[in-house]
C-alpha cells in the first residue's frame, strides 16, 4: 500500500471556491427521472433502431451516487489514484462513507500540511504510522474523531515523542498499538492512562521497558480495557499482574479493568503459579495466552480451573505442565474452547483420557510435539464430536490407526496437521477424506 501522503489533493488542483461536501440527488430522483418518449411509425423503425443503438453509455453518465457505491468497494491505493482522475471524481472521493473504516498509512518524516484536513474530510479514524522524524501532535491536534492509533514498529519512539501526542485527552481512542516500541516506558503508559480514559485495546508486545510500575499505571487509568498485550514484556513479575488485578491494595476496589477479556503474557519468562492465582482471584479473562512462560507449573492451573469464564488457554512450550495440569483443567475449565498444550514434552496420553472426560466443548486442541499415540488420540475421539481443529504435528508414534478413529468420530474436522507423522500412509489420508467430509486442509508441512 502506497504512502497516504501521496492521495493529497494537490492546490494547484483544488476547486476554488467549493464549500462543504458534494451533494448528491437522491436515489428517488434516479428511479423517477424522466424519459424523453421517441414516438416512431412503422417506416422509421428501423432508422430510429439504429441511432438508439449508436448511444453509448460512459461512467460519465452515472449518477454520482452509484460511483460513490462503486468507489467504496476498491482497497485504499485505488481510491487513492480514483481521486486523482479527475476534479468530479476527486469530489465524489471526498464522501466519507467511501473511506469508512479504511486506516490511513502515513510516513511522518516531512508532514504535508494538506494531509490532516484531507483525513478529517474523509472520515479517517485509524491511522498507522509506518516511521516517525517529526511530531506526533500535528497528526492529532485536529482529529478528535480519531479511533485507532498503530505505531508499531517505530523502534525511535521515545516517551517524549508520545507525549507531544498525548498532551490532551483523547475520547474517541479506543486501540493503540506500541508493540515492538523498545524505548517507551511506564512514563507514557501514565500518559495514556490520564488521556485515553475510553482506550480497549492496547498493544505492547516487545515494550521490554515496560515494568511493574506500569501495569499499576494501566489498572488504575484504563477501566475499559477489554485487550492487553503483555508478550516479552520481560521485566513484568507477579507484582505487576497483582497490580492489573486489583489485588495489590494499591488500585482502589471498584476500579482495575474489570472487563479484560484477552490477555497475553507470552513469554514474560518472570511470572510463576502466583500470578494465575492472582488472576484467577481479581480477572475474568476469556483468552488467556501463557506460552513461553516457563515457570507455570501444574498448580498453577488449579487456580486456573476456578476461572468461568476462560474459552481459550494456550500452554505452548510451558515445560513445567503434564498430565496432572491437563487434569485439573478439565476439572473447572468445562468451556473452554481451545486448548494448546504443543511442546509441553510431560503431556502424555493420561491427559488425553481427562480431555475427553471432561473439556466436551473443546473446537481447538494443539498437541504439537506431545508425547500421544494412538490410544490417546482414541480416547479423545469418543467425546469431542465438535472438534474443528486439531494439531498433532510432530507425534511421531501416530499411524493410521488414529485417523482412522479420527474419520469415524470427527466430522466436523475441517483443518489437521500431520507434519511429522511419518507413520501415517497414504491409506489413512483416504480414510480422513472418506470419513471427514468437512475437511479443508491437511497439513504436512513444518511452515503452515
Amino acid at each position: 500500500m502506497g504512502d497516504f501522503n501521496e492521495y493529497i489533493e494537490d492546490p494547484a488542483l483544488t476547486v476554488q471556491g467549493r464549500q462543504g461536501n458534494v451533494t448528491f440527488k437522491p436515489y428517488r430522483d434516479i428511479k423517477s427521472k424522466q424519459v424523453k418518449n421517441i414516438l416512431v411509425s412503422d417506416t422509421q423503425e428501423h432508422n430510429v433502431t439504429e441511432s438508439i443503438d449508436r448511444i453509448i453509455t460512459t461512467v460519465e453518465n452515472l449518477y454520482p451516487e452509484l460511483l460513490c457505491l462503486i468507489f467504496s468497494v476498491l482497497d485504499t491505493e485505488s481510491k487513492g489514484r480514483t481521486a486523482q482522475v479527475c476534479r468530479s471524481w476527486r469530489n465524489i472521493c471526498n464522501t466519507k462513507e467511501i473511506w469508512k473504516g479504511c486506516e490511513a498509512r502515513l510516513h511522518l518524516r516531512k508532514l504535508n500540511s494538506l494531509v490532516v484536513p484531507s483525513l478529517i474530510k474523509r472520515g479517517i479514524r485509524r491511522v498507522q504510522i509506518l516511521s516517525i522524524r517529526k511530531s506526533l501532535r500535528e497528526l492529532v491536534t485536529g482529529m478528535h474523531t480519531l479511533t485507532s492509533l498503530n505505531l508499531s514498529g517505530c523502534y525511535n519512539l521515545t516517551d517524549v515523542g508520545l507525549g507531544t501526542m498525548l498532551h490532551q485527552d483523547m475520547p474517541s481512542l479506543v486501540s493503540i498499538n506500541l508493540s515492538l516500541c523498545k524505548e517507551v516506558t511506564d512514563k507514557s503508559l501514565g500518559r495514556i492512562g490520564s488521556h485515553c480514559k475510553n482506550l480497549e485495546i492496547l498493544e505492547l508486545g516487545g515494550c521490554t521497558g515496560v515494568t511493574n510500575t506500569g501495569l499499576l499505571l494501566v489498572a488504575q487509568g484504563l477501566i475499559k480495557i477489554k485487550y492487553l498485550n503483555l508478550r516479552s514484556c520481560w521485566q513484568l513479575s507477579d507484582a505487576g499482574v497483582s497490580h492489573l488485578a486489583g489485588l495489590s491494595g494499591q488500585v482502589v476496589s471498584h476500579a482495575g479493568p474489570r472487563l479484560l477479556e484477552n490477555l497475553n503474557l507470552q513469554d514474560c519468562q518472570k511470572l510463576s503459579d502466583i500470578s494465575l492465582r492472582y488472576i484467577s482471584q481479581g480477572l475474568q479473562v476469556q483468552t488467556l495466552n501463557l506460552s513461553f512462560c516457563a515457570n507455570i507449573s501444574d498448580s498453577g492451573m488449579k487456580s486456573l480451573a476456578k476461572i468461568s469464564s476462560l474459552k481459550s488457554l494456550n500452554l505452548r512450550s510451558c515445560d513445567n505442565i503434564s498430565d496432572i495440569g491437563v487434569g485439573y483443567l478439565a476439572e473447572g475449565c468445562v468451556g473452554l474452547q481451545s486448548l494448546d498444550v504443543s511442546f509441553c514434552e510431560r503431556v502424555s496420553d493420561r491427559a488425553m483420557v481427562h480431555i475427553a472426560s471432561g473439556l466436551f466443548n473443546l473446537r481447538t486442541l494443539s498437541l504439537a510435539a506431545c508425547k500421544i499415540s494412538d490410544e490417546g488420540i482414541s480416547k479423545i475421539c469418543k467425546t469431542l464430536v465438535d472438534l474443528h481443529i486439531l494439531n498433532i504435528g510432530q507425534c511421531s508414534t501416530i499411524s493410521d490407526n488414529s485417523i482412522e478413529h479420527i474419520a469415524a468420530r470427527l466430522h466436523q474436522l475441517e483443518y489437521i496437521d500431520l507434519y511429522g507423522c511419518n507413520n501415517v500412509t497414504q491409506r489413512g489420508i483416504e480414510h480422513l477424506e472418506t470419513g471427514c467430509t468437512n475437511i479443508k486442509r491437511v497439513n504436512f508441512n513444518l511452515w503452515h
